[in-house]
């Protein structure tokens, strides 16, 4: 029989996600606040605010009512903004506390109030084992998924199986979702990557060239890292798809959020003038207070992040911005901080990355 999967969300990446799910054999039913936008997904099969043009799947559907949307879930997938998170959550605990569903985030923010990551605001919220919850994360600008072009994806859980579960179901044609057990670096990757490509939106505002963006976009994996490791996760995390496959793909592409947001800064617009003009919420303008915060409590130095949010606050021009160039002493080395006694563990960790993905005889969830 299918796996019946609830996607709670109904923007671009919740829809994209659900068509991932049913393209992969589920049955699928979609959450959306507005009930004209359920009623478009459900009998037009089109989310025509946040995927025009692209056809959804007969066999996902759609509904206004959150306790209708979960009855018999089999798994959950949660795709609101991260500001509203703690909110649906709260509204559904009820249900789920009936049942031991896996519940996966797609949401890529940290909680401004308390600086938790989503799935530790799942587990807060909800209750329920650790084990049981899933995040997903990689490289996966929605429309491009949408209209099937090959890309991958890595599920992440504190449980192999659960991981192993939610990559089976969420792998189609164009689709492959690999799996690891590094939640904190596979979400703080997610996190991590929308600050860089805020930096690098500035930059091509401003109309700075291929040279700069590419000096932003390597310091600002070594920040990421950085922090990630600080926070518990694995190195290769963010050399994997969660990590600098995420960060390639938002720092380079037009279609992301925050390298819209970001550009359109460099270009002069205020901060509420931005807010103003996005139509979906760009994560990274709301994460850069926390995770600055979270980065100063560690310890960890993030000059990309700083000048982030002196542009934000209008007390740098973004002409000005330059971080990739700010060092703690004169002659700095290109090197993590959690590299310094692991010299040449890089290459290794590779190797070992490369053995792992091809000598398994072609499993389906395989690890990132």
């Amino acid at each position: 029989m299918s796996t019946r999967v609830t996607v709670l969300g109904s923007g671009s990446w919740g829809t994209t996600f659900g068509k991932i799910l049913a393209d992969g054999g589920s049955q699928v039913t979609m959450w959306a606040r507005r009930p004209e936008q359920a009623r478009e997904i459900d009998e037009a099969k089109r989310n025509s605010r946040y995927l025009s043009g692209i056809n959804l799947p007969r066999s996902m559907h759609a509904t206004h009512d959150i306790a209708r949307a979960l009855e018999g879930a089999d798994q959950v997938y949660v795709a609101v903004p991260s500001k509203s998170a703690r909110e649906t959550l709260k509204q559904i605990r009820p249900i789920l506390a009936k049942t031991d569903a896996p519940i996966v985030s797609l949401m890529k923010g940290v909680e401004k109030r308390t600086n938790m990551r989503m799935s530790e605001v799942i587990e807060q919220v909800l209750g329920c084992d650790r084990d049981r919850i899933a995040v997903v994360g990689g490289p996966n600008l929605a429309r491009e998924v949408a209209q099937e072009q090959p890309t991958a994806a890595v599920a992440s859980s504190y449980s192999a199986e659960t991981a192993a579960v939610v990559a089976r179901a969420s792998s189609n044609a164009y689709f492959r979702t690999f799996v690891n057990t590094d939640v904190p670096g596979t979400e703080f990757g997610g996190v991590l990557k929308n600050l860089i490509a805020v930096a690098t939106g500035i930059v091509d505002g401003v109309g700075y060239g291929e040279n700069t963006k590419a000096s932003i976009i390597t310091r600002g994996l070594v920040e990421m890292t950085d922090f990630a490791v600080a926070y518990g996760a694995q190195p290769e995390t963010m050399q994997g798809l969660a990590g600098l496959g995420d960060l390639i793909a938002t720092c380079q592409s037009p279609l992301s959020r925050n390298n819209t947001a970001g550009r359109l800064l460099g270009q002069g617009y205020t901060l509420d003038d931005v807010v103003a003009h996005m139509e979906q919420t760009a994560e990274g303008l709301s994460s850069v207070a926390p995770i600055l915060q979270l980065a100063h409590e560690k310890g960890v130095d993030m000059p990309i992040v700083e000048q982030v949010k002196m542009v934000l606050d209008g007390t740098m021009k973004p002409r000005d911005i330059a971080p990739h160039l700010t060092t703690d002493d004169d002659t700095p080395q290109e090197e993590t901080q959690h590299a310094a006694g692991d010299r040449g563990g890089a290459l290794r960790r590779t190797l070992e990355r490369a053995r792992d993905l091809f000598g398994d005889g072609g499993g389906r969830a395989r690890r990132d």
